[in-house]
């Protein structure tokens, strides 16, 4: 069975750095799927995508030695496994409050006796190998988002869940969720401190530590501090600071204004 490099990084000790999907598009993933990260999110929760554009994009990643993960909408057991059949060599599953909802997600994605995933594997037998039932569960990468007021109380219980294999944190919800503006690298010391409680408990029971960032410095400083798993950048978020930075550099010329109807022309 194809290996999933991203866990073979963390069994090294080592980070893994990734970039995230919200374009429904085979072509842009496949794009982002050759700049050199180790892995990649397709972003069902928050992204413009749905699972017939799912499996395309992770048919693009597939040209590449890139990790595909999908961020499902929910912790709902039938679409976990459905993007498992579809390839995907883990999920991130957002919103996870409690040691049950832990389990639920661990359960998903993996196959009895271990877990309650429906034998289906679909496009997964292309991509991952023959054996891929045999030695899928080993390979799957369960990921929880610790993000919500209950989360951070009960991170513990959450974290120490058996086969979580990483817990994520979002750092707009949990900003949020602690009373905060929603910020992506944030520096206010009650979401530091959040932020550091998650990774120390996550050192404590052996499972990886990830973290969205929206810069190179505060992925650098995240993976300093120990993290290893970490978003560098969103594919709508390169295209449209960089077409920014390059309209900005221009001179002699004035940008487009919003029209009287609200459009950009």
């Amino acid at each position: 069975m194809r290996i999933n490099n991203v866990k073979k990084i963390w069994r090294d000790g080592k980070p893994a750095v990734g970039a995230w999907l919200s374009i429904p598009s085979g072509f842009s993933a496949e794009v982002m799927a050759h700049t050199g990260v180790d892995w990649l999110c397709i972003d069902m929760q928050h992204g413009c995508i749905d699972y017939s554009d799912v499996v395309p994009m992770l048919t693009a990643i597939s040209t590449t030695s890139v990790t595909p993960f999908v961020r499902v909408p929910w912790n709902e057991p039938s679409v976990i496994m459905k993007v498992l059949d579809a390839g995907a060599y883990g999920v991130i599953v957002p919103m996870v409050s409690n040691r049950a909802e832990a389990e639920r997600a661990v359960a998903a994605c993996r196959y009895p006796p271990t877990g309650v995933r429906s034998n289906g594997p679909n496009r997964a037998l292309l991509y991952g190998g023959a054996d891929y039932q045999k030695n899928a569960d080993k390979e799957m990468a369960c990921i929880v988002m610790i993000e919500t007021l209950e989360g951070i109380e009960k991170m513990e219980e959450i974290i120490s869940t058996p086969g979580v294999d990483a817990a994520y944190i979002g750092p707009t919800d949990l900003a949020l969720s602690l009373g905060l503006p929603a910020v992506m690298d944030n520096e206010d010391p009650k979401h530091v401190a959040v932020v550091t409680r998650i990774l120390e408990t996550c050192k404590k029971h052996n499972v990886i530590a990830g973290i969205h960032t929206a810069s190179s410095k505060f992925t650098q400083r995240f993976i300093d501090q120990g993290f290893q798993m970490v978003m560098l950048v969103a594919d709508r978020s390169a295209m449209s600071n960089y077409v920014k930075a390059e309209v900005g550099r221009l001179t002699g010329w004035s940008p487009a204004k919003p029209s009287a109807e609200g459009g950009q022309y």
